[in-house]
């Protein structure tokens, strides 16, 4: 799989669930700490997430939160790899932002007609299926 593909996969995944790309990265690595505190930290956020006190994620706070950490997914997994870090990073911040807008109108769209959680939770399945199939490609 092409570096960008995997960076853009794994920015649309932060865009829906921060974390949930460096666990997956995590989980590819080496370290057992890392990828334990990756899992538990990506596992509150699924909890965290399904709370009505949980900020819009298109706020300026958390928008530029998961835009950084788009980034850093995306330039980490093309350092894992002997690649260039830049335009990586670059395309996993962008689709970290699309991601992140994209998911906030699924949530909106959905949420209208009633379906919030099942809406919620086949987000953190899309999240987790991008971002493994990137960590792992």
């Amino acid at each position: 799989m092409n570096s960008l593909v995997r960076a853009g996969l794994l920015g649309v995944a932060t865009g829906a669930r921060s974390a949930t790309p460096l666990a997956a990265l995590a989980s590819v690595s080496g370290n057992r700490w890392l990828r334990v505190a990756a899992t538990v930290a990506a596992g509150g956020e699924l909890v965290v997430d399904k709370l009505p006190g949980t900020p819009s994620r298109v706020k300026p706070a958390p928008l530029a939160a998961r835009v950084v950490a788009g980034a850093a997914a995306a330039g980490l997994d093309a350092r894992r790899r002997r690649r260039n870090m830049v335009l990586p990073a670059l395309v996993g911040a962008s689709a970290a932002a699309a991601g992140s807008y994209a998911g906030a109108w699924w949530r909106a769209f959905a949420t209208s007609r009633g379906y919030a959680v099942p809406a919620a939770l086949a987000e953190d399945a899309a999240a987790i299926l991008l971002a493994s199939t990137a960590a792992r490609g």
